[in-house]
């Protein structure tokens, strides 16, 4: 069990790519980012977000005056959803042209975060648009200063280099990766969380624990890497059960949203492979699908997948959440069994055949894997042999329970 006498309530800066301002109250930092923003000579920025947490959270009522006061001139976007578009980026990014905004400001959780990332890209390469930015038909030349308010413990896109989107018309969904798109400055308040709902906190926890699994077992992975994942997890496993029951504690937040950060950074250095790149043509093909879901009806049977090559990582870094696993090749039933156990017990006794998917979907799904732009990269850090057999067979064996 994880134990300490840290105060909560102190706010500290978390030096990774961005400057992260973690704690209770952290949102009260704003201030000191709006003040950087005016000595870069910045007047006029783009807030992004969804359509009612940044006002419900509490974050506007700290975000807004802070900028009035320094006559920084904004419009707000406020039509992002879960699974964002390349559409919604253009709608963004015209309204954020329309007022010259030399930066973004984003505000909610990963889908905002990685919209306001697209967007600060395109309002630097202004000739180009966000279905050329996500088919990768241009190199960014740069992009704005982001300021990531971060609202859910789940992504960590607030200290990465990551932005996913989908491409509507073509069922993509991919993911981009450049150095300048870390947020210059990020705020992670656990005190803006405690109105996420139990299925969210479940669904964003479920994605940090995927990042962890992925960043840990790719062809990536670095002692570094699995030494943030074996950390987030433990912390997921001992935390999660206690936001469940009491939404409210703040120690609770402050621990989950803590491994979630931990998970960004892991998977930032150690990559993600076969969840991620399987889940995207999930929700791509049903863009309601919640990515967390997503990744929970897949997880088990990729970790069946690589346990014969992975065996010893996912035996220490699981062991939170699947006790007694050895490493050897033959627990790799067991280790699924195991996680989906895990998953059940944290609400989420789903699989694709839960969702609408059945073997007559699987083909699609395997086409997608391969040629939506940027998952063919993913598939390369597996640390088995990404053929599209092995695709097909994670997703056959994610339509039902191993242990039915």
């Amino acid at each position: 069990m994880f134990k300490n006498n840290l105060n909560i309530n102190n706010v500290t800066e978390i030096r990774c790519k961005s400057t992260v301002y973690f704690g209770c109250g952290a949102i009260n930092k704003i201030n000191d980012i709006a003040e950087q923003l005016i000595s870069q000579g910045i007047k006029s920025v783009l807030i992004i977000s969804g359509r009612r947490a940044y006002r419900s959270t509490g974050a506007w009522d700290v975000i807004e005056p802070a900028l009035v006061s320094r006559n920084i001139k904004f419009e707000i976007y406020d039509k992002v959803t879960p699974n964002p578009s390349t559409a919604q980026i253009d709608e963004a990014t015209t309204l954020g042209k329309s007022i010259s905004a030399a930066a973004v400001i984003a505000i909610g959780g990963g889908s905002p975060i990685d919209t306001a990332k697209s967007v600060a890209i395109l309002l630097k390469d202004t000739q180009f648009n966000a279905a050329e930015l996500y088919e990768m038909k241009f190199t960014p030349s740069g992009a704005v200063p982001i300021v990531a308010v971060n609202l859910t413990h789940g992504t960590g896109t607030e200290a990465d280099r990551f932005a996913v989107a989908t491409i509507l018309e073509k069922e993509y969904k991919p993911a981009i990766a450049y150095d300048c798109i870390y947020p210059t400055w990020s705020i992670d308040d656990p005190a803006l969380m405690t109105g996420l709902s139990k299925e969210q906190t479940r669904y964003v926890s479920i994605d940090a624990v995927n990042h962890c699994i992925e960043a840990a077992t790719s062809k990536a992975a670095s002692p570094f890497s699995i030494s943030l994942a074996r950390e987030a997890i433990a912390l997921v496993a001992q935390y999660l059960p206690v936001a469940e029951k009491d939404p409210q504690n703040l120690e609770a937040r402050y621990y989950l949203l803590y491994a979630s950060m931990l998970a960004g950074i892991s998977f930032d250095n150690g990559l993600l492979h076969y969840t991620h790149a399987l889940e995207h043509p999930l929700s791509a093909v049903k863009p309601e699908l919640t990515h967390g879901l997503g990744l929970a009806m897949l997880v088990p049977a990729v970790v069946h997948s690589i346990y014969p090559v992975q065996g010893g990582v996912l035996a220490d870094i699981l062991s939170p959440i699947v006790p007694g696993l050895s490493g050897d090749a033959s627990e790799a039933v067991t280790a699924a069994s195991g996680l989906e156990k895990w998953l059940a017990d944290c609400g989420v006794p789903r699989k694709l055949e839960d969702e609408g998917f059945s073997e007559n979907d699987i083909d699609r799904l395997v086409e997608l894997a391969f040629t939506t732009p940027s998952l063919g990269g993913l598939l390369s850090l597996a640390p088995n042999d990404a053929t599209p057999d092995t695709v097909r067979s994670i997703y056959t064996n994610s339509l039902r329970f191993f242990s039915r």
